[in-house]
């Protein structure tokens, strides 16, 4: 019988066996694939002391020749792995291993996105020499590691959402701390070990699991901390964010609750691929996955039964398997809340097309719910779940004004074979990013990844993250006293 696989806290400097250990399961089957060490207060202590010793000591900062380097060997050894990765990926969190797979190209890319910034960040300079007092000078900038990041990581995309979050920091030499999902903490831990055997120091990147809600607030809101990001539940997103030290930066990425709007010129065959993919990839666990469809009321029931009729198609299964395309949900007790709230469409006068059921291993039928009442829950809460409602509409304003009308807002979309119907809707709609006749779960890693309202602040994409990681030095040089 194979031993069961163990992870030691990633703590630089820590050498003692912890008294509290976390079990990490397969959602799928409910088998024990390994244990993790847990951090108590003490341990956080140390991380965050080590960290912020590493980055007050000017001397040892990595230089970007440094960090580049850095990052290509971990790139190479990424793709060395690419195929374990993934299946330890898809076994730990459920996604299938198609989509497991797409990921893990995804990560390679991320941190290829990250050398590509260092790369090409050149300074700027602001004008000198138009008035009296700016003869003789000119100006340049540096960019500098904002100081010691935290990154608090959530379940659904475990190996891109830490490239997201811990290669920016990395690439801009900020020492980082990680705190990944307790439900998907193995593939934080091999991403940061690739880390450190491409040769970052185990200083600069850390990694730990804490034994319980008071130890992560006090790794987040630690007065050494300069920069969180967030990637989970709206309640304590903002929760911690009020708690942040004077001074620190954030970057929040919540839920949503994402609408479509469906004209009636609309080319439905053309929408229904994208609208499945969108409402059930990876079993609908995505902030921005489709959830509300508001469709022309002369289309919208032809639209609902071909999306039904797609989604009866999906295998639903093993997410081991090349064929599944909808794994199981992450927690037993969130399956059964997906379950409740279904039910609650349906007593209320939803349709039901096709779904509805939970099934075997943690999995639940891909649904289609046809006209549900607003009152009901998954018509105003983000249902996480495979389930996808459509709603007829007459009224386009009317349908704007709906799909606005919640307190959250991320990624829309619209289709529509009407450029100027298409873009009136864009303008209209109250979403960081609208895709015309794509799904709302739409991203490339590289753009703008941002939450509104209730659901998030700051902006996510590489770049931007890497800009949000640095502090921007302003050098004023006069020719006096220069020979």
């Amino acid at each position: 019988m194979n031993a069961i696989p163990h992870f030691p806290l990633m703590i630089a400097g820590l050498n003692k066996n912890q008294a509290n250990h976390a079990e990490v399961y397969s959602p799928y089957s409910d088998k024990l694939i390994a244990t993790v060490d847990k951090a108590n207060g003490d341990d956080v202590e140390l991380a965050l002391a080590t960290a912020h010793a590493a980055y007050r000591d000017r001397k040892n900062w990595l230089s970007v020749v440094e960090r580049i380097s850095i990052l290509e060997k971990a790139v190479a050894m990424m793709t060395e792995q690419a195929d374990e990765l993934a299946a330890g990926a898809a076994e730990e969190g459920g996604k299938p291993l198609p989509d497991s797979n797409v990921e893990m190209v995804r990560c390679i890319d991320s941190i290829r996105a990250c050398i590509d910034g260092l790369r090409n960040d050149a300074p700027h300079t602001i004008p000198m020499g138009i008035n009296p007092a700016s003869q003789h000078r000119l100006t340049t900038f540096r960019k500098e590691p904002i100081g010691v990041v935290v990154a608090i990581s959530a379940f659904n995309h475990p190996l891109n959402l830490i490239a997201h979050q811990v290669g920016p920091a990395i690439a801009t030499g900020c020492p980082v701390i990680v705190k990944p999902a307790e439900n998907t903490p193995l593939s934080c831990f091999r991403l940061v070990e690739i880390f450190h055997k491409a040769g970052l120091p185990a200083e600069w990147c850390q990694a730990l699991l804490t034994e319980d809600h008071q130890v992560a607030e006090q790794l987040a809101t630690d007065s050494r901390v300069a920069f969180l990001s967030f990637i989970g539940s709206a309640k304590v997103g903002w929760y911690l964010h009020s708690k942040l030290a004077p001074g620190a930066r954030c970057a929040l990425e919540h839920g949503g609750v994402a609408p479509v709007i469906v004209t009636e010129e609309a080319d439905i065959d053309a929408a229904i691929p994208g609208l499945a993919k969108g409402s059930f990839y990876h079993a609908g666990q995505v902030c921005v996955s489709v959830q509300r469809i508001y469709a022309h009321s002369s289309i919208a029931r032809e639209l609902a039964d071909k999306l039904a009729a797609a989604a009866q198609t999906m295998v639903v299964g093993d997410p081991l398997s090349a064929q599944t395309e909808v794994g199981p949900i992450i927690r037993k007790g969130e399956l059964t809340r997906i379950a409740s709230w279904v039910q609650e469409a349906v007593d209320l006068g939803a349709e039901l097309l096709c779904g509805g059921q939970e099934m075997a291993h943690n999995c639940y039928a891909p649904t289609v719910l046809f006209n549900p009442p607003t009152k009901a829950r998954v018509s105003h809460a983000e249902v996480f779940g495979p389930v996808v409602c459509i709603y007829p509409f007459d009224d386009l304003d009317a349908a704007i004004e709906q799909a606005n009308s919640l307190e959250f807002a991320f990624q829309s979309s619209v289709y529509s074979k009407n450029i100027d119907t298409a873009l009136y809707v864009s303008d209209k709609l109250d979403a960081s990013a609208v895709m015309i006749n794509e799904h709302t779960a739409f991203r490339v890693d590289w753009m703008p990844f941002a939450g509104l309202k209730h659901s998030g602040l700051g902006t996510g994409g590489i770049p931007y993250t890497m800009e949000d990681m640095q502090v921007e030095k302003m050098i004023v040089i006069t020719s006096k006293g220069i020979s």
